[in-house]
């Protein structure tokens, strides 16, 4: 087992301010591009959300994109790829991300969009060598990639930002402000729920989801390769195993442990977000899960977790519940509150706050009539890709740098790992260690394939 690097739950509280902001410190100032000049960005993976994060930024009419110049593209897509060299003739042509580090252009900033499992590896590379670094959620494929991520960054002190979209709207920003501001008194208890039922599924699951049904174990014989796909890249440091149709393209591949979380960490990173970031949430001290029988190769379409938090400063101890599928909240159950299909639902001494992604409602209604919101007090953010190509410049803050993207990564992992274990973890943050529960060890990292290494 390798040694686990050493960074304790109260380090990060000290990294990100109350909004969960993190100031640049002195080296990022030094290292920041000079407005008038080009920003030189690579982009490793231009396809799917990476042709997203590409085409956002450098869209001629983002005040935000000007001055952008795109020096190296990389896929394991050759569609993908050739799409985005047509736009950007002159970028340099990568296959694998490790060539291009080796190759070391003329950059500034690099842009990860791959699949989860190999977030780290493309990421750790860039912020060794001091390259401000944007990568979509979730951070890292386990708990030790978060940690070693999270310290790296800190290291580097280059301008980073977790792709979190729904971080940035006005929507999470109020809540947040109304929880912190005590409009429900003290928080005690927060449930979060989603009901995609991507994953393994029953097939009354399946049949209530009128979802896809998936296969639900690995399948024994293999597909061609399309002509179009490097799969041995994109492998990448997952396992070895033959090509099917069932891992490629995405979503299809996120559901399967070797290459992800399943909903856990990918709509954790969205929906956790919130009361992560409103209640100034750290490590957990406790991490319970149930659901069906753990599968050996798939994660669950439907289950849940409770967390236990400290108190942190004046904040009380509290408990933080997800549920996803077909599990949802007793009092959305015995429909005390709205029937919104995803929803965060904080309780508080005085009342409860129930959220989604756009909208939110101060519950009972009838008891906040009238009530005056608190002014504004968390900065409006023109986007996350914005905010961090304007941190690149100028060294400023971003919203979900990696720490605060770290932690809150290093939690959802935790609420998998829980779930495959079959028992109550409690947890040594300091440690990165499952107190009691070495069956734990095996999900909290792994052993890359050969060729494949950080370090």
């Amino acid at each position: 087992m390798p040694q686990p690097n050493s960074i304790s739950r109260r380090r990060f509280l000290g990294q990100g301010s109350a909004a969960g902001l993190t100031v640049l410190g002195a080296p990022a100032l030094l290292r920041s591009a000079s407005p008038n000049e080009n920003l030189k960005l690579a982009f490793i993976g231009v396809g799917g959300r990476g042709g997203a994060n590409l085409r956002t930024m450098t869209d001629p009419k983002s005040a935000f994109a000007k001055n952008i110049e795109v020096v190296a593209l990389c896929d394991v897509n050759a569609k993908s790829l050739e799409q985005a060299a047509k736009k950007f003739p002159h970028a340099g042509k990568f296959t694998d991300f490790r060539r291009l580090y080796d190759e070391s252009p003329d950059m500034d900033a690099v842009v990860v969009s791959t699949t989860e499992h190999t977030h780290a590896f493309a990421t750790l590379p860039a912020l060794q060598l001091g390259k401000h670094v944007y990568c979509e959620k979730p951070l890292t494929y386990n708990v030790h990639e978060a940690r070693r991520i999270t310290e790296a960054a800190t290291a580097a002190g280059v301008a980073t930002q977790m792709g979190t979209q729904i971080h940035a709207g006005s929507n999470y920003h109020r809540v947040v402000e109304l929880i912190q501001s005590g409009a429900i008194g003290e928080v005690t208890e927060v449930h979060v729920w989603v009901s995609r039922a991507w994953g393994w599924q029953s097939e009354a699951e399946a049949r209530q989801h009128k979802d896809i049904v998936w296969v639900n174990k690995r399948p024994k014989e293999s597909s061609p390769v399309p002509d179009y796909l490097d799969w041995d890249l994109w492998l990448g440091p997952a396992p070895q195993r033959p090509f099917n149709k069932v891992y490629f393209p995405g979503p299809k591949w996120y559901r399967w442990w070797d290459f992800g979380n399943g909903t856990m960490s990918d709509l954790g990173s969205h929906w956790i977000d919130l009361p992560y970031w409103a209640l100034k949430l750290d490590a957990p001290q406790t991490i319970e899960a149930s659901g069906p029988p753990p599968q050996p190769e798939i994660a669950p379409a439907s289950m849940a977790v409770a967390y236990e938090y400290g108190p942190r400063g004046e904040l009380p101890a509290c408990r933080l519940h997800w549920y996803q599928g077909t599990e949802k909240p007793a009092p959305w159950r015995e429909q005390k509150i709205p029937q919104w299909g995803s929803g965060v639902l904080f309780v508080g001494a005085r009342g409860m706050l129930l959220s989604d992604y756009g909208k939110h409602v101060l519950l009972p209604e009838a008891d906040f009539q009238g009530y005056q919101a608190p002014a504004p007090f968390v900065p409006d953010s023109p986007g996350q890709q914005a905010e961090w190509l304007h941190a690149c410049r100028h060294g400023t803050p971003t919203a979900s740098p990696f720490s605060y993207a770290g932690p809150l990564t290093e939690a959802n992992h935790l609420g998998n790992v829980a779930f495959r274990v079959g028992k109550k973890i409690a947890w040594d943050s300091a440690n990165l260690q499952a107190i009691g529960c070495p069956e734990a060890d095996q999900y909290l990292h792994r052993q890359p394939r050969p060729g494949w290494s950080l370090g």
